[in-house]
């Protein structure tokens, strides 16, 4: 693997990455996508790194992944969760990171509810910090597996056409993928209830739909995102069969257009909202590849990091 480094020494989000950065990612992550598939499938880059994962918020498919990426590099892991800490007790964020700091951790893997979460802590300690989803801001790991899958369908970004559908209004998902697709050269719609779609979103160089089958008609790629209602303070529509109705994707829908269309979904999936199931498992869609590739990406990204880091300590 080519000796080189990421342009930062944190991954905060894709708004802090440049195209050569996505490039270099992608292509150390094809070389963890081969170790993956091995009969043995660790290597042993990471082994004198401690990651440390903080979770402040539930998370099954990203903490799941994270870990195993870690374990696949042979990093020691120390897993946290806020459920069971002392910040149910009051402790601040940064007196917490910096006790599991004090015991020799190298980096920092975190989701929190609190934009900017991931940025603050970067500002107070030395770790390198990779952020797993920072409230409504971003989750650049999810763009970079959502582009990375994208890349191993098509080959080349030049001249295609990415819709992400959905709630963009809370979805972090939503503008990394955007700044990840428009740095790699495509073109991207947003496509959702006009109450789900944030206000000035065109100011991003983004088109604008509110018809899902307008949307599915001009691209080649659908992202298709969850309804977040636990983010939701306030009704943003009548129900969720009426959202179903008029942004749910199923076979018929699919059926109708004039080309085929590659399905994406970051997941969760609500079945029957936003896709059927039957769309969920076609041979349209790509999800399952998406969460495989999620290891290889992540693989990529701690590696990327921790790279100056483990080269001082093979030269002490």
């Amino acid at each position: 693997m080519a000796d080189l480094q990421l342009s930062t020494k944190h991954l905060l989000g894709i708004k802090y990455l440049d195209r050569n950065d996505l490039e270099l990612i992608f292509e150390t992550a094809d070389s963890f996508k081969e170790v993956i598939n091995r009969p043995i499938k660790k290597v042993p880059s990471l082994r004198d790194i401690t990651i440390a994962n903080l979770f402040f918020e539930n998370s099954t498919r990203t903490r799941i992944s994270f870990e195993l990426a870690e374990k696949r590099l042979s990093a020691d892991i120390v897993n946290f969760s806020s459920a069971a800490s002392s910040v149910k007790k009051g402790e601040t964020l940064l007196d917490t990171v910096n006790n599991i700091l004090s015991m020799k951790v190298d980096m920092v893997v975190m989701r929190h509810p609190a934009p900017g979460a991931p940025a603050f802590l970067a500002n107070h300690i030395k770790a390198n910090i990779v952020n797993a989803g920072d409230g409504t801001h971003e989750h650049p790991t999810q763009a970079l597996l959502d582009a990375f899958s994208i890349r191993e369908k098509f080959g080349s970004f030049k001249g295609l056409k990415v819709a992400i559908i959905g709630d963009i209004l809370h979805s972090r998902v939503a503008l990394s993928n955007i700044f990840c697709l428009k740095k790699l050269g495509a073109e991207v719609m947003v496509c959702g209830p006009p109450t789900l779609l944030p206000k000035h979103i065109e100011s991003l160089g983004v088109k604008k739909s509110y018809q899902v089958k307008d949307a599915l008609e001009w691209c080649d790629v659908a992202n298709v995102l969850r309804i977040q209602l636990e983010r939701q303070d306030i009704k943003y529509f009548p129900s969720l069969r009426e959202y179903t109705q008029y942004y749910g994707i199923d076979r018929l829908l699919l059926d109708s257009l004039k080309s085929e269309v590659v399905i994406m979904h970051p997941g969760p999936i609500n079945r029957g909202v936003e896709l059927s199931s039957e769309v969920a498992d076609s041979a349209q869609s790509i999800i399952l590849e998406q969460v495989e590739n999620g290891v290889a990406i992540r693989m990529a990204v701690l590696y990327l990091l921790a790279a100056p880091r483990s080269r001082t300590l093979q030269d002490t």
